[in-house]
């Protein structure tokens, strides 16, 4: 009987010890092209491409609803919005439901976790006495071991934000101050030899536009590519109620309509990314330090994607796929090392299901998401057949339902004051950037009917 307890517990700490870490950076309105190793000629970006070269690079990674409340409480969560109830206009979440979030669940099964940026939701115990996400009384921090976190957008100046001022000396902006907060909580992990999760939601690069001034050279002379879709003319076919919301006057109040305020524009937001980037390499530089680099599995993506003019458009939120799509890299050193690219759709409701698989935790039933490691073990191409994309934020007729498969893209928006409910259907394989509404087209039809 003494040998069977032996070794158990033999097996318990083998568990223990072969647990793996967990990184998971997000950024805030990342559209999906921005990085290098997503085919932009024009950027910077070594240390995110990295990961991407040695891991696993998904092409068509989408958010559920495509704004930042939302988006974060969707992947803390793995619920779809409606489900986590938790989006402006909305409300705060429930304390029930933050208590089956993945921080909370790797915590109970003995991670050390850590929190760092724009939180983003409040967590209160009833939402129908409300709440803000601009009151560090409605955000969990007794929840994690290590919060760097900050209240509403937080802010690009260090000193200001309350819990990451002690790096406001070295690092006064925000990317490189949070790059500086991981570095410490993974040595403080691994001196508490235990498995951790390190969250980081940057701030970056949301507006108004703060790009850390330590990275004025990198693009002062760069001259940025548009996409095929950009501008008003780009835009004329699509449903009339995707002009309705803040994106169409941004077009032009946020500098994207000419050529000279549209490179300024891009220089500002990409330095912004940039700063990232470098955050990026602080963060894995110290995992090599502390050995533990090969035991550290990495997700990068962001809460939202940007039009930066496309369709002339600015801002996020519609379905469309560069207010939708974003970058996703999982990169897993004990599997990967070679880069992989999958073209199967998957959403950021799969980031909680992810992470939980990764630690070996059982998912909950109630989750929405699902695990993308099968994908990045290998095992399989998909894990998804579809995507949903819900817009229910903003000016009433840009409210939009849609579904995205591995060929397509289906929207319907049900209603506005002066329009009737109109559909969209596009082949994203033909038309990836979505330049032809083929919803009435005959050899569609069965694609429409399904």
């Amino acid at each position: 009987m003494l040998s069977g307890l032996l070794l158990l517990l033999s097996s318990i700490v083998i568990h223990a010890e072969s647990r793996p870490n967990i990184i998971f950076l997000f950024t805030d309105d990342q559209a999906y092209d921005t990085l290098g190793i997503y085919g932009n000629p024009n950027v910077k970006t070594p240390h995110i491409d990295s990961l991407g070269n040695q891991g696993v690079v998904f092409d068509r990674h989408y958010n559920t609803t495509a704004i930042c409340m939302a988006s974060r409480a969707n992947v803390m969560t793995g619920l779809y919005e409606y489900k986590s109830g938790t989006n402006f206009m909305h409300g705060p979440m429930s304390e029930a439901t933050w208590n089956k979030s993945f921080p909370v669940l790797l915590r109970d099964a003995g991670y050390r976790t850590g929190f760092g940026g724009k939180f983003g939701f409040a967590v209160v115990d009833d939402p129908r006495k409300g709440g803000r996400e601009s009151s560090y009384d409605n955000l969990p921090l007794d929840d994690f071991d290590f919060w760097v976190g900050g209240v509403g957008q937080t802010s690009y100046d260090t000193e200001k934000n309350k819990y990451l001022a002690r790096f406001a000396d070295r690092y006064p902006h925000s990317s490189r101050a949070y790059g500086a907060a991981g570095q410490e909580f993974i040595k403080e992990s691994v001196k508490a030899d235990d498995p951790f999760c390190l969250t980081i939601f940057f701030k970056a690069p949301h507006r108004p536009a703060q790009p850390d001034p330590f990275f004025d050279d990198v693009y002062k002379d760069t001259v940025f590519r548009k996409l095929p879709n950009y501008g008003r003319e780009a835009g004329a076919h699509l449903a009339e109620q995707s002009r309705m919301g803040r994106q169409y006057p941004r077009f032009k109040s946020w500098g994207y309509d000419t050529d000279e305020s549209y490179q300024k524009v891009l220089r500002a937001y990409h330095q912004q990314i940039h700063g990232v980037d470098y955050a990026v390499g602080m963060i894995r530089e110290e995992l090599e330090r502390q050995g533990i680099a090969e035991n550290t599995l990495i997700i990068f993506t962001s809460d939202n994607g940007f039009f930066n003019g496309s369709h002339g458009m600015g801002s996020k939120v519609l379905p469309y796929e560069e207010g939708a799509r974003v970058p996703m890299i999982i990169y897993d050193p004990r599997v990967s090392g070679k880069q992989r690219r999958v073209n199967s759709v998957s959403g950021n409701v799969d980031v909680a299901a992810t992470i939980l698989d990764a630690a070996g935790l059982k998912v909950p039933k109630e989750m929405d998401g699902v695990s993308l490691m099968p994908i990045v073990n290998g095992e399989s191409d998909s894990v998804r057949e579809s995507v949903p994309v819900f817009n229910v934020w903003g000016t009433q007729g840009t409210t939009t339902m849609a579904i995205i498969t591995e060929t397509h893209k289906y929207i319907y928006w049900p209603y506005g004051d002066e329009f009737e409910p109109s559909e969209e259907l596009f082949d994203l394989q033909s038309d990836p950037y979505e330049s032809r509404n083929v919803v009435t087209e005959t050899k569609q039809a069965k694609v429409l009917a399904s």
